[in-house]
């Protein structure tokens, strides 16, 4: 099947949503402008991880002067549940996380998990849009302060799962775990 290369830029909407209940939840990152909707199979700690380093990247374009809000401007907060239908183009391997200085936007790559040995590597292989060849893209540009939006709503999805065990971070069933920190004992 040939490359599927899908770009909003901009997009109207950008978010990372899950479904399903907490333990058994589905992360997807979406992208919505006009009646293109692109939905991506996403792990919750990828969606974490990308939450960070997002915000690492806004608190250094802020260390360079850049008028960036720390917190969402009024009326940006976006709690609506993902667009349907939800159909999961592919799922995300590889995330790339970029800053255009000139049209002062955030550029973010998910790629397709594509050959084991290019997603274990350090630096994802560069491949060019017009090889055929590549990985599934989803690339968006979004401005600095829809990042800062986009960051809040990622955190309130990641934590809106199951609570951490108190002993050892890892999530607790309703019924409690087996904790390691407590030499196996059961932790609620």
């Amino acid at each position: 099947m040939p490359r599927r290369i899908f770009v909003f830029d901009p997009p109207e909407r950008f978010v990372i949503g899950a479904v399903g209940q907490p333990g058994q939840r589905k992360f997807y990152l979406q992208a919505r402008k006009a009646n293109e909707l692109v939905s991506v199979g996403f792990e919750k700690i990828q969606a974490a991880a990308l939450a960070d380093r997002l915000e690492g990247l806004l608190g250094e374009l802020r260390r360079r002067g850049l008028s960036i809000p720390d917190e969402v401007p009024a009326g940006s907060h976006d709690t609506r549940s993902l667009d349907e239908p939800l159909r999961e183009e592919f799922r995300a391997g590889v995330l790339v996380l970029g800053w255009d200085p000139q049209a002062e936007e955030v550029i973010i790559e998910a790629r397709a998990i594509g050959d084991q040995e290019a997603d274990l590597a350090d630096e994802p292989d560069e491949v060019d849009d017009d090889d055929p060849t590549g990985p599934d893209l989803l690339r968006v540009r979004i401005t600095p302060t829809a990042a800062v939006a986009f960051v809040a709503r990622t955190r309130a999805v990641v934590a809106a799962g199951r609570p951490p065990c108190p002993w050892c971070g890892q999530p607790l069933d309703p019924q409690g775990h087996f904790c390691p920190r407590r030499n196996g004992g059961r932790a609620n």
